[in-house]
Formats: structure tokens, sequence, C-alpha cells
């Protein structure tokens, strides 16, 4: 199973309120239509099952508005099985079906109809699969809105906003959160429409934002092509891999896929595989044409006004001070910007090198600690670790030659989620020898601890760091069945050599 994680923008100019409360709303709608979808669901099948039973058996009963409906649209859309329907050696379906079979007076087998039709149309006028899912054979015009906010199971519902988080919150930055808001709604019941053309007559309520959700996949592959996602493949028992891969690789495979099981599956498949594909090809027109109009840059000057986020010129203009030697007015227009974003990385970078340039060496070390601070708080840990080089190198090998103790133990664990295992082991244990009296130097030894045992396979190691967690001064109830638990996975690594070569 591939799952994304993330990308490599997962930041925003401003809260993704829209997205958010996109996924609280779904969310909300789902707790309070669960329990109500699951107990209809039964009793609505139930009333549809007979009524096309009785009508299959007895095509010349009449039939109320409703029903005929019903009747029509499953015999267009599935004629093998109303043929089958049809059969006299049928099997029997339930007590009522046995019940019906043994009837033979016409009278009895219409009003049998005339109950199961006011059975089947106070159930669909209660029922919210009837009234606000998509049904293609009958939409109701609300559905194109309310479907998209219904869902079956919590793994449909998660699996969904996950997705709508990952590729809506970027796509709300660039666009504005009017824009956004539309061209969810619209796309939404474009991919409901593209399903219903796709099984014309199908009388199976669709339901679930995925169509919705599809189409910020396809404008993000038209907005983002380039940049990388990461994957996590979990295959074998409880075996992971990670990956990462740009969005012009992966999105179309996943498109290619939708297609496939949607030609392959077609009506029969309880996934909407092409609301999927209709929504995914409607988010990537989109995107095109928001592009070309020129509507996107209009909105994002109007985001930047507002925001204060317009520090682009303001950045162009410090970096033409500084490579003219402007060094006063570079320095002006630097502090200007981290006025309003102080963690600007563009202008911290340029108040490091006016430093440099300056021979402010102090200076100069305190702007790349905020450099590297600002970069470990983007989640860019490969740019925060040459920050750290750098300040390691202007500090040479006075006492100031290290970082305050919350950087040094944030960039270690940015090291070990980046899986730099063995720089981060380092990084652990310089915090761990410089501040040793810290709170967070107990988390920081469960953490080289955890990378000596799970990741470079050295259980001495990692049984000391353990050792040292349980006879740290530091209060550590909270964490004593960790320490516990570590200290014997440990020692039985320890052993597993000894075994196995007194074995041999």
């Amino acid at each position: 199973m591939l799952i994304p994680i993330r990308h490599e923008n997962m930041s925003a100019r401003r809260w993704p309120v829209i997205t958010v409360g996109l996924i609280a709303l779904n969310t909300l709608i789902f707790l309070a239509t669960q329990s109500t979808l699951q107990q209809e669901s039964p009793e609505l099948g139930k009333a549809k099952a007979h009524i096309l039973l009785l009508a299959a058996q007895h095509p010349e009963l009449k039939l109320a508005d409703n029903e005929q409906k019903l009747v029509d649209s499953f015999r267009a859309s599935y004629p093998a099985e109303w043929a089958r329907t049809q059969s006299p050696t049928l099997d029997v379906v339930d007590a009522w079906d046995a019940q019906m079979r043994m009837a033979e007076d016409p009278a009895r087998l219409q009003s049998m109809m005339d109950d199961l039709a006011d059975q089947y149309s106070k159930l669909s006028t209660a029922a919210i699969s009837e009234q606000y899912a998509f049904v293609p054979a009958h939409p109701n015009p609300i559905s194109y809105l309310t479907a998209n906010f219904l869902h079956g199971g919590w793994l449909h519902l998660i699996g969904n906003m996950w997705f709508l988080w990952l590729a809506g919150f970027v796509l709300e930055d660039v666009w504005g959160r009017w824009l956004y808001t539309a061209f969810y709604l619209v796309a939404g019941a474009a991919a409901l429409q593209i399903h219903a053309w796709a099984n014309t007559g199908s009388i199976i309520p669709t339901l679930g934002a995925s169509g919705a959700v599809a189409a910020l996949m396809g404008a993000f592959l038209v907005r983002f092509p380039k940049m990388k996602i990461e994957m996590l493949w979990l295959f074998g028992l409880g075996r992971t891999y990670r990956f990462q891969s740009p969005a012009y690789w992966l999105l179309p495979l996943w498109l290619l896929a939708e297609v496939f099981y949607g030609t392959i599956f077609g009506a029969t498949s309880s996934v909407a595989h092409w609301a999927h594909v209709g929504g995914f090809v409607f988010g990537a027109l989109g995107a095109l044409a928001i592009q070309h109009s020129g509507l996107e840059r209009t909105i994002n000057r109007g985001i930047e006004e507002k925001t204060g986020y317009a520090e682009g010129k303001s950045i162009e203009e410090a970096k033409d001070h500084l490579n003219h030697g402007r060094l006063n007015e570079a320095f002006t227009a630097a502090h200007a910007i981290l006025a309003t974003t102080p963690n600007s990385v563009e202008a911290l970078a340029i108040l490091r090198d006016l430093h440099w340039r300056r021979g402010e060496t102090e200076a100069q070390q305190n702007a790349i600690l905020k450099l590297c601070a600002a970069h470990i708080k983007t989640n860019d840990i490969p740019a925060a670790l040459e920050d750290y080089d750098a300040f390691l190198q202007s500090a040479g090998s006075t006492d100031n030659a290290k970082l305050p103790a919350a950087l040094l133990f944030d960039l270690a664990r940015g090291l070990e989620s980046h899986e730099l295992f063995g720089r981060a082991l380092e990084e652990f244990e310089k915090f761990l020898a410089a501040y040793p009296a810290e709170r967070q130097s107990l988390p920081a030894q469960l953490a080289a601890a955890r990378i000596c045992l799970k990741k470079l396979d050295r259980p001495a190691d990692a049984l000391r760091f353990y050792q040292a967690a349980d006879r740290s001064a530091i209060p550590h109830l909270d964490w004593d069945s960790a320490i516990q638990s570590g200290i014997r996975d440990a020692e039985a690594a320890l052993a597993k050599p000894r075994t196995a070569a007194a074995t041999r």
C-alpha cells in the first residue's frame, strides 16, 4: 500500500481556514449521519429488493411512479440481473419472497405491491442516502452539493480528508479563499455528473468527497508538477519504505490506475472510479484556465497586500544593495522585512552576509542561529544542517561553539525524521554532553538509544543510553515504561549472537 505523507511545500502564507473548515465540516456531518446511514441502508435495500422481485415475477402489476423509476433504472442498468430475477427457478431470497411466491390471487399480489410502494415512499423520503447522496438515475439537484459531504465509513472519510489536506491548503494559498472554495464545490458537482454519464440509470447512491479531492489533485499536478511528494510504502509484515517522487510521475500513475479500474470493473465496483477520473481531468483543465487567465496573479497580489507577505520586491532591493556594496541600505531593508516577517529565510540570509562583510563575527553567528531556527521551523533540515556547520566554522573552538539547547535538540530530531540517523545520533550525543541537566536530555537519551537499537544495529550503545536514562536524576516516571522496555530489547539484541553461536 502506498500512502502520501507530505510534500516539499508544507507551509502557507495564511492559515488555510477553508481547507481546515472543509475537513471539520465533513467530519461533523459524518459524525451526525453515520448512525442513521447504517440503520436506514438495510431497510431501504430490502424494500427495493422486494419491489424488484415482485415486479420481475409479476410484470402485470401496476407500479407507483417511484417504483416504476426504480424498476426501469434497474432493468436498463443491469439487464442480466433483471433476466435472472424474472426466472421462475430463482432461489428464494427471504421469508417475504417465499410468501410472495405462494400468493396467486392478483388482488393479493397488487396489495403487496401497494404496501411496498407506501413503505418505499416513506423510507426514501426520509432516507439521507436517497435525498442527499447522488443517485445517477434520478439525481436530486441539491445532491450535487450534499453528496460531497457524506461518507460511508471512517476509512472513507480519513482517506479523503488526508488527500484534501495535502493538495488543498497549498492551492488555497495560491488561489485565495473564495476562488478555492468555488473551485472545490463546482469540481465536486462536475465529478458527480461525469459519474452519472458513465453509469446512466444507476440506482446506487454515490457519496463522498473523492471527486472534489481528485479535482484538487489534478490542479496540484498542473500548478506544482515538479514538487516532490514523500510516499510511505507498506509491505510485508509491517515493513515500510519511504521515497520521494515528483508530482508529474505519481499523479498521472494514480489517474491511469483509476481509468484501468473503471474500465475493468465499471458499475460493479463499490468505488466511483469515473468520478475520480472526471474530477481529476476537470481539476487539471480548471487549473490551466485559472493560470492562463491571469486571475491567480491578481489574487496573489491582493493576498500579499493584505498579509504583508509582499516581501519579494523588498528582498530584491536588499539583495541589490548588498551586491553593490550599499551595506547600510541593505541592513535597513533586511530589518524592515524582519519586522513584519521575523522568520523570513531570505532576509536572515542577507543579514548573515551583511555581518560577515562588516566583520561582525558575533552578530553573524546570531544571524546564522536565527536562520538555522527558521529552516528547522519549515522542516528544511538539510539547509538547517548547512547553517549549523557554518556556525561551527565561524565559532571555531571557542566556548560559544554550540547551539542553544532547544535549537540543537530540534535539529537532532529533524535529522532523525529525515533518516540521517548517523548525524542525528552525533547531535544527540553533543546535546547530552553539553546540556546534561536539561529536561530535554531524557528524550534525547531515548532517541539516541532508539537510533542505535533500531537503525544502526548498535545494541550495546543503545543499552548504555537506556541505562543512563534510567539513572537520570531528572524525574522520568512517565518515561519509565519505555526505558525498561528499551533495556529489555537492547539486552535481548545483545544476547542473540551469543545464543546463535551456542547453537552452532
